[in-house]
């Protein structure tokens, strides 16, 4: 996979600009409670298949994100994926929230991601593989704090930016 070409760049990065804006302007007006240490995202969440883009007897089965604070300002992610019994795929990432690349491991989507987390929130993820950024997720907690979107930004056909959301529960 090559580079996108730069007005590509362009417009994804102001997709994902107003995305965040929009997010961080709502928890800075108060509608997030940010008394707490912990943040929203942490937890498990589970993805609604029925939603996904794609045919019924293409959706995994189950994915779960779990978000948990590593300590020292890092952030761990577990995706686990469920495609059929006994095809799974289970990736860990541990990063800092400043931005700066860290390996992921077992991904078949990206081997290093960098993340930010702009408002409480609110969690900035660029993916990336073999030195190409693939895609930019961003979480976004709603208010009642048992549901997340994921804003999902990424090349598709013919290199034209796609964008989609995907709808999560808080499962713990």
């Amino acid at each position: 996979m090559g580079f996108l070409p730069k007005a590509h760049v362009l417009v994804l990065a102001v997709m994902v600009s107003v995305i965040t804006l929009a997010a961080v302007s709502r928890a800075s007006a108060g509608e997030f409670p940010t008394h707490s240490a912990a943040s929203p995202l942490f937890g498990t969440w589970s993805l609604d298949t029925s939603r996904l883009p794609m045919p019924t007897d293409q959706r995994p089965k189950s994915v779960t994100f779990t978000f948990a604070d590593a300590g020292g300002d890092k952030w761990v992610t577990h995706v686990d994926i469920v495609y059929t019994p006994g095809v799974e795929v289970h990736s860990v990432s541990t990063a800092t929230l400043d931005g700066t690349y860290a390996v992921i491991e077992n991904s078949p989507e990206a081997d290093h991601v960098a993340v930010e987390r702009p408002a409480p929130n609110v969690l900035v993820m660029a993916l990336q593989k073999e030195g190409v950024l693939v895609s930019t997720r961003i979480y976004t907690v709603l208010p009642d704090g048992r549901n997340l979107v994921e804003t999902v930004v990424y090349p598709g056909t013919n290199r034209t930016p796609v964008m989609r959301a995907n709808h999560f529960t808080r499962i713990r």
